[in-house]
């Protein structure tokens, strides 16, 4: 829970010490394996984390751990180098548990 409101914390103040741009919108249904794989590792663990919460409400579950992120991150990448047309969201629902 700590991390989640640190994590919320961090990404609030970074948007206000952003400067003023352009508007950017990820659309993450539509993230396909390939890109997944290719992202940095910092940029994999957000999207990892992002993907996690995301789950999580939809069965109406409050907790993320961490363990499982990292376990199922692990998996998803495993299965996206054998299918990397396929979403990613579509790679998290076969291979996350």
């Amino acid at each position: 829970m700590n991390r989640m409101l640190i994590l919320a914390g961090v990404l609030a103040a970074a948007a206000v010490a952003a400067p003023a741009s352009a508007q950017v919108t990820v659309e993450m249904s539509e993230i396909t394996c390939k890109q997944f794989g290719e992202y940095d590792p910092n940029t994999q663990a957000f999207v990892s984390e992002w993907m996690a919460g995301y789950f999580s409400a939809t069965k109406n579950l409050v907790v993320v751990d961490e363990r499982y992120v990292k376990r199922n991150t692990t998996k998803i990448l495993a299965y996206c180098k054998k299918k990397p047309k396929e979403t990613l969201f579509k790679a998290i629902e076969k291979n996350a548990r």
